[in-house]
C-alpha cells in the first residue's frame, strides 16, 4: 500500500463509520452503533501516530489525490500535506475523538438518538481531518465549512429544546461572519497568486510582498489585507472577541460534544489556520499586532466571566475562551511553535475537564448548577482525582503539561518587541491569577464543602431537593478520564524539549526563521526539570497560588469580605453586553437591511422592474406588432415600398 493510500484511509475511516452507522445503525443491534465507529476512529488514530512518526523524521508528504475541477486557468485539486504541524493535529483530533466515542457509550446510553449521535461525531472527525490534512485553500475551506455544519447538528442534537436550537443557530450565524472574511481572503489569494495550493502561494510571497491594493480610495498592503481577512475567519472558529458569543451557548449540546468541539478540534482550527498561513502573516506587523491585541483581550476578559458562572459547563467554556486567547497571543508574537504546543497540551486537560464535568452531571442526576453540588470527592473518587489533575494542568502547576506551554507563551510575550506586547504581557500574567481563581472556585465548590444537594429545594436554595446520593460513573465514562489524565500530567514534560530545541515545525512548508521572542525562550530553556524549578520563583506561579488562596477563602471558607459594586456585577452578568448588542442593535439592523433589499431590490427592481417589466414590455410590443399583421397583401406591399423608399433616402442623404 502506498503512502498516499495509507493517508487517505485516515479521514475515510471515520467517514465510512458515519455513513454506515447513520444508514444502518437503527436496523442493527445497538452495540453496532458504537463498536464500528470506535474501531474505525481507533484505526485513524494509529495511522495518525504513524504519520507523526514519519514526519518527525524530517519527511514532508505533499501529493494530489485527484483533480476536482478545472475552471479556465485554475486547477482545483484535492490532496494531502502531512508535516509535523498537520500530523500533530491529526493525532490530537483522533485521540480526543476516540476518547469521546468511548465516553459516549455511557453518557448517551438511554438517548433515543444514540446511533445518530455516533454518526455525527464520526462525521465531525472526518471533516476536521480533511481540514488539517489539506494541501490547498480549497480543501481547507471545504473542511472548514463541513466542521461548522456538523457542529450545528451536534449543538442542536437535542432539537426538542428551544435553547439548543437557539444555540446552534447562533453558532452557525456567528461563524458565517468569520467565514465571510475567510472567503474574501481566499479570493484575494486566488486572484493575486493564481493558485490555491499552499506551496505555490508561499513560493510567490516574496514577489508580491510589496504589493498594494486600492480600496475605497485608499491603498492597503496586500499581505496585511489577506492576513487580517484570514484571521477574521480564525476569530469565528476560535471564538475570539467579538465573535466569541456562540461558544458559551453551545454548551446546550451533549457534554461529549463540548469536549470534542471546544477542547481539541473545532475551536483550535483557527489557531491551526494562522499557523499554517504564517508566512503571509509574517509580512505584516500590522496583522501581527492586531492578532496579539485580540488574543490579549480574549485571554483576560473572557477568563473574568468564568468567575461569575454557576453552570459547570459554562465555567469550563469561558476557560476555553481564555486559553484560546493565550494561543492567539503566541501567534501574535510569531511564536507559532508555542501556540501549537499549548493547543496540544490544552486539548488533553480541557477534554478531561469537560468529560469530568459530564461525569459529575451523570452522578448528580443531570444537575449542572455547581451550587447544588458539594463534597463529591467522597462519592466520585475517580472523577474527583482526574478533575483535580486537569485543574492543576490548567492553572499551570509546575511539572504539569499546562505549565510548560503557558509559561513559555508568557516568556515569549515578555521578550517580544511587537507593538501591543506590553499590554499582552499584562493580560497574560493577570490571566494566570484569573484562571487559578475560577478553576479552584469550580473545583472547591463541586468536590469539597457542604453537600448542597442534600438540602431541600426552596426559593432561597438551589439544591436538588433529594436525599439520593451522587454516584461514580460507569467504566466507559471513567476510562477516558484516566486515559486523558495521563497526558494532562506528563505530555508537556516529555515534549517541550523537542518542540523548543529542535524546532518541531522546521519541516513545514512555511518556516522562514526563528523569531526573536521564540529564540530568547529557547536560549533560556535549560530542560523541563530546571524550567519547573525556576517556575516556582516566577510571578505567574505566585499569582496562581494567590488565585488558589483567594478561591479557598471566598468559596470554601466563605470569607466574603469583598463586595463587588452593583454596576460591575451587572456588567459581568450581561457578559459585557455583547449579546445585548447583537440582539438589540446589530440583528435588528441586519433584519431592516434585509427587508429593504428584499422589498426594493428583489421585489420592486428585480421582480417588478426586470422580470415582470421585461414581460410587460414584450407584451406591449407584441400588441403593436399584432396590429401590423393584418393578413392583407396590399398592406404588406405598401410596407415594403415605404421601407425601400426609406432605405434609398438614407443612402442619398449620406452621399450628398
Amino acid at each position: 500500500m502506498t503512502l498516499l493510500s495509507l493517508y487517505t484511509l485516515i479521514p475515510m475511516l471515520p467517514l465510512l463509520a458515519s455513513v454506515i452507522t447513520g444508514l444502518f445503525g437503527s436496523k442493527l443491534p445497538k452495540a453496532f452503533s458504537h463498536v464500528l465507529p470506535i474501531l474505525f476512529v481507533f484505526g485513524s488514530f494509529l495511522l495518525s501516530l504513524y504519520a507523526l512518526y514519519i514526519s518527525s523524521h524530517g519527511y514532508t508528504f505533499n501529493e494530489t489525490l485527484f483533480r476536482w475541477l478545472t475552471v479556465g486557468q485554475y486547477d482545483l485539486k484535492i490532496g494531502f500535506l502531512i508535516d509535523n504541524l498537520s500530523a500533530l493535529m491529526m493525532v490530537v483530533v483522533t485521540f480526543v475523538s476516540l476518547m469521546v466515542h468511548v465516553y459516549t457509550i455511557g453518557y448517551m446510553k438511554d438517548d433515543p438518538g444514540y446511533g445518530r449521535f455516533f454518526s455525527f461525531i464520526s462525521l465531525f472527525t472526518f471533516a476536521m481531518l480533511m481540514l488539517v490534512m489539506s494541501n490547498n485553500f480549497l480543501q481547507l475551506f471545504f473542511g472548514w465549512e463541513a466542521v461548522g455544519l456538523v457542529s450545528y447538528l451536534l449543538i442542536g442534537f437535542w432539537y426538542q429544546k428551544p435553547t439548543a436550537i437557539h444555540a446552534n443557530m447562533k453558532a452557525f450565524l456567528v461563524n458565517r461572519v468569520g467565514d465571510f472574511g475567510f472567503l474574501l481572503g481566499i479570493s484575494l489569494i486566488l486572484f493575486w497568486f493564481g493558485s490555491l495550493d499552499y506551496i505555490d502561494v508561499f513560493n510567490r510571497l516574496d514577489a508580491l510582498s510589496e504589493q498594494n491594493v486600492q480600496m475605497m480610495g485608499s491603498s492597503f498592503s496586500l499581505m496585511t489585507l489577506i492576513a487580517i481577512l484570514l484571521f477574521i475567519g480564525a476569530m469565528g472558529k476560535s471564538a475570539q472577541v467579538p465573535l466569541h458569543v456562540w461558544l458559551p451557548d453551545s454548551m446546550e449540546g451533549p457534554t461529549p460534544i463540548s469536549a470534542l468541539i471546544h477542547a481539541a478540534t473545532m475551536v483550535t482550527a483557527g489557531i491551526f489556520l494562522v499557523a499554517r498561513v504564517s508566512p503571509i502573516v509574517e509580512f505584516s506587523e500590522t496583522a501581527l499586532s492586531f492578532i496579539l491585541i485580540i488574543g490579549s483581550i480574549t485571554a483576560l476578559f473572557m477568563g473574568l466571566l468564568g468567575i461569575f458562572q454557576s453552570d459547570i459547563k459554562r465555567v469550563i467554556a469561558y476557560s476555553t475562551l481564555s486559553q484560546l486567547g493565550y494561543m492567539t497571543i503566541a501567534l501574535g508574537v510569531s511564536s507559532y511553535s508555542l501556540a501549537i504546543f499549548h493547543l496540544f497540551t490544552h486539548a488533553f486537560f480541557k477534554a478531561l475537564l469537560f468529560l469530568g464535568a459530564g461525569s459529575v452531571i451523570i452522578g448528580m442526576h443531570h444537575e449542572q448548577n455547581i451550587f447544588s453540588m458539594g463534597n463529591l470527592r467522597k462519592y466520585m473518587p475517580i472523577t474527583w482525582i482526574t478533575f483535580l489533575l486537569a485543574t492543576l494542568a490548567l492553572v499551570g502547576m509546575p511539572f504539569f503539561s499546562g505549565f510548560y506551554s503557558k509559561e513559555s507563551i508568557i516568556e515569549a510575550v515578555k521578550y517580544s518587541e511587537m507593538m501591543g506586547s506590553s499590554f499582552a504581557y499584562f493580560c497574560a500574567v493577570i490571566g494566570v491569577f484569573i484562571t487559578s481563581l475560577y478553576s479552584f472556585r469550580l473545583y472547591l465548590i463541586v468536590f469539597h464543602g457542604n453537600e448542597n444537594w442534600r438540602a431541600p429545594k426552596s426559593k432561597h436554595h438551589h439544591g436538588l431537593g433529594s436525599l439520593e446520593s451522587p454516584h461514580e460513573s460507569t467504566w466507559v465514562v471513567t476510562l477516558p478520564l484516566i486515559l486523558l489524565a495521563i497526558p494532562s500530567v506528563i505530555i508537556g514534560f516529555f515534549t517541550i524539549t523537542p518542540i523548543l530545541t529542535t524546532d518541531f515545525l522546521s519541516n513545514t512548508v512555511w518556516v522562514r526563521e526563528t523569531h526573536l521572542a521564540l529564540a530568547l525562550v529557547v536560549e533560556h530553556f535549560q530542560g523541563p526539570v530546571a524550567m519547573a524549578l525556576h517556575g516556582v520563583l516566577t510571578l505567574p506561579f505566585w499569582l496562581m497560588i494567590f488565585g488558589f488562596v483567594a478561591a479557598y477563602c471566598i468559596y470554601y471558607k466563605k470569607y466574603n469580605w469583598i463586595k463587588l459594586p452593583r454596576m460591575i456585577k451587572k456588567i459581568m452578568d450581561e457578559k459585557y453586553g455583547f449579546d445585548r448588542l447583537n440582539e438589540s442593535i446589530i440583528a435588528p439592523l441586519i433584519l431592516k437591511l434585509g427587508r429593504f433589499l428584499w422589498n426594493f431590490i428583489d421585489v420592486k427592481f428585480i421582480d417588478n422592474g426586470l422580470v415582470n417589466g421585461v414581460a410587460r414590455l414584450i407584451n406591449s410590443f407584441s400588441l403593436v406588432t399584432k396590429k401590423i399583421q393584418t393578413g392583407y397583401v396590399s398592406h404588406y406591399a405598401f410596407g415594403m415600398v415605404m421601407a425601400l423608399i426609406a432605405f434609398i433616402s438614407y443612402f442619398v442623404i449620406v452621399w450628398l
